[in-house]
């Protein structure tokens, strides 16, 4: 047997795929279908309007089919910088923006920049996994912060795990897997925690879209040194729903992005161009439709909390977004009780352990559900189910 790089030999295998092998000879009568809440992602295509600017330009702009420059297409950089300047009350350059192939290689470019083998990074608990898959192939440590009321890390119990093999503390705002919204002044504790110890602070905001707070939810972009600690990272993916196409964002200082090519050339080129036409068309055009999708959104999440509310012994402790991270009352591990309920109540969901470092109690207690993928009656017929899952 040909070698393998030991590294990614020993990182484990991707959550969502792993837990779609769970379905595997299990079969739903057509009255009582999955009902699938295991993966945060739109179920319908982007609007027409906005398939439509894609198909034109596939048909008659000659460099949607070329390679493009690899930090990305000029009007969406700049759109974003315009739009983000805005929303945060700063001031970003089209030149401190990066267009990725989704967000997930926003991150590995961010840290690529900044660590290697033997590195550490601090990840608030329970962590989004495929930061940690990342690190895990890189041979950097991950330094698991778990958080207190709210799912709200705190600044000061992430100081005692810094050391000089320290290089960046990533924090996700909402949260995946908990919904949490991180107050501001969350975000400025870590900020200045960074700053204080020549750290980069890794801002995931995937799903600020959705976020349930009016106005911006944090005032780092408004430091005129921002770009000395903060690296920000986006996806247009839930937005405009773009998952296939495979567009995001990183927004950092002008030296880090002399580093962001390198990898982005290497590893890619460029991002989808007609992904990229699609999201520029869509922030320009799409902003009435965005908001609703927010309030769809919204009552989701309100929908979820209310079903929450009258299961016997779950506990909600985080809600927002696209999740939502529960407790469950069963005495069995959590990975147990996701696939019972699939066999058992036609239910697909994540368990807590494949968020959390192995061996930790708290991922054998805990579920992530992706409610934003059912519609309010969706999510009341999940209720029904898990009501009546015996354990």
């Amino acid at each position: 047997m040909l070698p393998l790089n030991p590294t990614l030999a020993a990182t484990f295998r991707p959550p969502v795929m792993e837990a779609r092998r769970w379905l595997e000879g299990v079969t739903f009568a057509p009255d009582r279908p999955l009902i699938n809440v295991s993966q945060a992602a739109p179920v319908e295509p982007p609007p027409e309007p906005l398939r439509r600017a894609m198909a034109d330009a596939a048909l008659n702009l000659p460099d949607a089919h070329f390679y493009g420059p690899v930090l990305g297409r000029a009007e969406l950089r700049e759109a974003v910088a315009k739009d983000w300047s805005h929303a945060y009350g700063g001031e970003i350059r089209a030149g401190q923006v990066a267009i990725t192939q989704g967000c997930n290689q926003a991150f590995c470019a961010a840290i690529q920049t900044l660590a290697g083998a033997g590195d550490e990074i601090i990840l608030p608990l329970p962590w989004y996994f495929n930061h940690k898959m990342w690190l895990d192939m890189q041979g950097i440590r991950s330094v698991g912060l778990h958080c207190g009321q709210g799912m709200i890390p705190d600044a000061a119990e992430a100081a005692k795990l810094i050391n000089d093999r320290t290089r960046a503390i990533v924090l996700v705002s909402p949260n995946n897997p908990s919904g949490a919204e991180y107050p501001a002044e969350t975000l400025r504790a870590f900020f200045d925690l960074a700053r204080s110890r020549n750290l980069a602070l890794i801002v995931d905001e995937t799903y600020r879209d959705f976020d349930s707070r009016s106005g911006a939810p944090h005032t780092l972009f408004a430091d005129p040194g921002w770009g000395d600690t903060l690296i920000h990272l986006y996806s247009f993916s839930k937005a405009y729903r773009l998952t296939g196409h495979r567009i995001g964002a990183l927004i950092a200082s002008d030296a880090r992005m002399v580093e962001v090519e390198k990898f982005l050339d290497t590893v890619a080129i460029c991002a989808s161009q007609i992904g990229q036409i699609g999201a520029a068309w869509g922030m320009e055009n799409l902003g009435d439709w965005l908001a609703g999708e927010r309030a769809e959104i919204l009552a989701r999440r309100a929908a979820m909390e209310e079903g929450m509310a009258t299961l016997q012994g779950w506990k909600v402790k985080g809600c927002g977004a696209y999740f939502a991270w529960v407790e469950h009352p069963f005495d069995l591990p959590s990975p147990e009780l996701a696939r019972r309920l699939v066999r058992e109540a036609g239910v697909l969901l994540l368990p807590g352990t494949m968020f959390m470092p192995e061996g930790d109690a708290q991922g054998a207690r805990h579920v992530r559900i992706a409610f934003a993928n059912a519609d309010r009656a969706g999510i009341g017929a999940l209720m029904q189910r898990l009501a009546g899952f015996q354990g």
